[in-house]
Order: structure tokens, then C-alpha cells, then sequence
């Protein structure tokens, strides 16, 4: 990936329920240093699609325009982060000769073509192609196959796909408020890549990324991403059952759902009383006990994590995973959800937060902007190139490089 002028670049993360924006400046070491933040009410998007694109450019464009105005400096090209489209991802596996030779940068180039050329993504976009590990003749995870003697070598890549409609309006949108894409990046990858420390990825873990529109499911093992996926149930959808269940306004429901909801009950939510304004009545409150805000929300976070425990399960991927989850995004903030969701999956969870970043403010540098931070990090491993490694790379010497920033 290339950095901009002073070796900075702009993460841009388009959510359901907010759009944020992180200016920052990487140096020659892979050093982070934020210099311009920005956020907004996401406006135009609905499980991570646009909807409608003049609000949703405009959510952007201030989002934006507010890191700039902090840096000091504008930007011309972004890196976006989003959890929209449906994301999904397989495995392709491929074999190429080698005659018993040493293997060269030219063999694993090649390797790497061929197994580009088995992806068929069919109607969905290919955001990304990670090798995921080579493999010598009958010896599987090798990390550099380079100079090692082979009759073949193997090379098995993960390929992530979304929905090419999603993926196309989300860059349309972003390119009508006069911004060139450079990459996009599934947000559970990113927030893996921010809210990680190297022993999860290297022995396996679960990271969910809890929106308001969607629950992305990122698995990390080996040091590498190897399953992604998601469910289209969010936050939104727990404020929307409150106001439903309660008759209280959508903007009401969502306060109480920060001030008060919990996915667990307590021993005083029968006692502690609640005054609830009604939709459409200017005067007046209903007295509703919190064991009824509870009675609502918890439902709604056992269907969200029992689909996420199915998708792991019927994949094969909970194995992989091992024992530990890492909660992040913003829904994942809600009271109880850490114990919830280990009781649900039959893990350890532990809450995530970017890492590995200078200049963050407190108020961003929580779970709900793991995924934009993350884009950051994304750039400082692979400053050069993308993930998937370009055809020229082995004819002009990055082939090394780029096989020691991915593995």
C-alpha cells in the first residue's frame, strides 16, 4: 500500500451507525502516530450498504473533512473499512512443479498466480487473497519457501469476498465526495489487525466486530486471518426491539439502551424503576421495572451470538479458533455482553481495543473504532504493496519483503 505525502494516510470506517475517519502518519519502522481524527452520525447506510448515497456522501465528506481540519492537511485517497456486503471467504489450494530443484522467487510467484487464477468469485467482489501458508512437497506451513529443495510446491490462499454491488456503491459514494479508494479492507480483518496481540493470532481466536447494522466474525490463526463471515443483526436491532417493546422513541430507546441495558439480569432489576416517555404523548411517562429492558435486550443478544456460534461451527472454523474470543465495535459495549457471550460460544472473552497506535483520544480509542485504527496497521505491515502480492513483484526484488511483512 502506498503512503501518501510524509508517509501519510487516511483509514476510513463506514458503519451503520457512524462514520470515522483517522489521519495518520507511518514512518519508516511501521510506527503509527495519529495526527487527525473525525467521526459523525452515519447517514445513508444500513448493515454496512449504502442506501442512500447524497447522505451517506455527505456523513462522509464531514467525517473527513473534521480529521483534516485536526492534521492540518488534506487527503486525496482513502483506505475503507466496512463490514457490508455479506462478507464471506474460502479456501483455494494449488500445486505447482518444481523438478527438485531449489525453490526461487520465481516459483513462488508463479504459485501464487496460478492459485489467482483459481478464484471464482462468481457475483462478489474479491476484497482480499491472503496467503495463508506453502507447503514443500508433504511438509505443510512453511512460511518461505524460498531456497529450500521441492518437486512441488504448494501455496493455499484464503480468498474474502463480498457482495459486488455493496462493495461498488460504497466506492461510488466515496469517490463522489472527491476521494480515491486505494483499498478496501473487511472490517473484521482490521480490527483483528488493531485489537490483537501476536500470541492470539499465532494460536487461534475469534474476533467479532459488534456494529449497529452487522456482527462480522474475523478468524485469526497461524499469525494469519483464515475464515471471515457475518451475521446482519446489530445494535440497531436491539434499540429498534426496545422502542417496539417499550412504545418509547427510537432516539429514547437508544439512551436507555446505553444508560441501562444489560444482556444480564441482576437481583434489583425488578425494583429499579424506569420513567419511559411515549411515542406520540408530549406529557407524561410509563413506570417500567429494568427486568423488562432486560427481558428485551437479552433475547436479541442470544440470537445475534447463537448465530455467530452456528456460522463457526457448521464452517469448521471453531476449531481453528481455539478458546478465545475478542469482542469489539460499539455494540459490543453493552453492560453483560463479555459474560454473555462466554457463556453462549463456551469461551474466554476478553473486550478489544486498538493497541499499537499513538494519539488517540480516550473517547477513540475504544472498541466501537478498533476497525478504523486497524486500516492503520493494515498499511504499516504491508507499506508496499497489498496483500495479495502483485504479478511484478518477484521481477523488481519485493518478493522478500513481502513475504516477511505477511508471514
Amino acid at each position: 500500500m502506498a503512503l501518501g505525502r510524509n508517509g501519510v494516510v487516511a483509514a476510513l470506517d463506514v458503519g451503520s451507525s457512524k462514520v470515522s475517519c483517522f489521519i495518520a502518519r507511518i514512518d519508516g519502522r511501521g510506527a503509527i502516530r495519529v495526527i487527525g481524527i473525525g467521526h459523525h452520525e452515519s447517514k445513508g447506510v444500513r448493515a454496512g450498504a449504502v442506501v442512500d448515497m447524497d447522505a451517506a456522501e455527505r456523513a462522509i465528506r464531514a467525517a473527513v473533512d473534521g480529521a483534516e481540519h485536526l492534521a492540518g492537511q488534506t487527503v486525496d485517497s482513502v483506505i475503507v473499512t466496512s463490514a457490508g456486503g455479506h462478507i464471506a471467504s474460502h479456501t483455494v489450494g494449488i500445486e505447482v512443479g518444481v523438478t527438485g530443484r531449489q525453490i526461487a522467487d520465481y516459483d513462488v510467484n508463479r504459485g501464487l498466480a496460478e492459485a489467482r487464477a483459481h478464484i471464482e468469485p462468481g457475483e462478489r467482489e474479491v476484497v482480499h487473497a491472503v496467503p495463508i501458508h506453502f507447503s514443500v512437497d508433504d511438509n505443510h506451513g512453511i512460511r518461505d519457501p524460498r531456497g529450500m529443495y521441492a518437486t512441488r510446491l504448494g501455496v493455499n490462499l484464503h480468498i474474502v469476498t463480498a457482495t459486488t454491488g455493496v462493495v461498488r456503491n460504497l466506492s461510488a459514494c466515496v469517490g463522489r465526495g472527491d476521494l480515491a479508494i486505494e483499498r478496501q479492507v473487511v472490517a473484521p480483518y482490521a480490527a483483528g489487525l488493531a485489537s490483537l496481540v501476536q500470541d492470539e493470532l499465532d494460536l487461534g481466536v475469534v474476533l467479532l466486530d459488534m456494529g449497529g447494522g452487522t456482527t462480522s466474525i474475523g478468524v485469526f490463526a497461524g499469525g494469519q486471518l483464515v475464515f471471515a463471515d457475518s451475521v446482519p443483526v446489530g445494535g440497531h436491532h436491539i434499540t429498534q426491539d426496545i422502542a417496539r417493546g417499550l412504545g418509547t422513541p427510537l432516539n429514547y430507546a437508544e439512551r436507555m439502551k446505553t444508560l441501562y441495558g444489560s444482556a444480564l439480569p441482576s437481583a434489583t432489576d425488578d425494583r429499579d424503576v424506569m420513567e419511559i416517555p411515549q411515542v406520540g404523548e408530549d406529557e407524561g411517562a410509563a413506570q417500567v421495572p429494568r427486568s423488562a429492558l432486560t427481558g428485551i435486550i437479552q433475547p436479541r443478544v442470544e440470537e445475534t451470538l447463537e448465530y455467530v456460534r452456528d456460522k463457526l461451527e457448521a464452517s469448521g472454523a471453531a476449531r481453528a479458533a481455539g478458546r478465545r474470543v475478542v469482542l469489539v465495535g460499539g455494540a459490543s459495549q453493552l453492560q453483560g455482553m463479555r459474560e454473555f457471550a462466554g457463556r453462549i460460544l463456551n469461551k474466554q472473552v476478553r473486550m478489544g481495543r486498538p493497541i499499537g497506535l499513538s494519539g488517540l483520544a480516550e473517547a477513540t480509542a475504544g472498541p466501537a473504532f478498533a476497525a478504523c485504527a486497524g486500516v492503520l496497521t493494515y498499511v504499516a505491515r504491508t507499506p508496499g504493496e497489498a496483500m495479495a502480492l502483485p504479478p511484478e513483484a518477484a521481477a523488481n526484488g519485493r518478493l522478500g519483503r513481502w513475504l516477511r511483512a505477511n508471514f
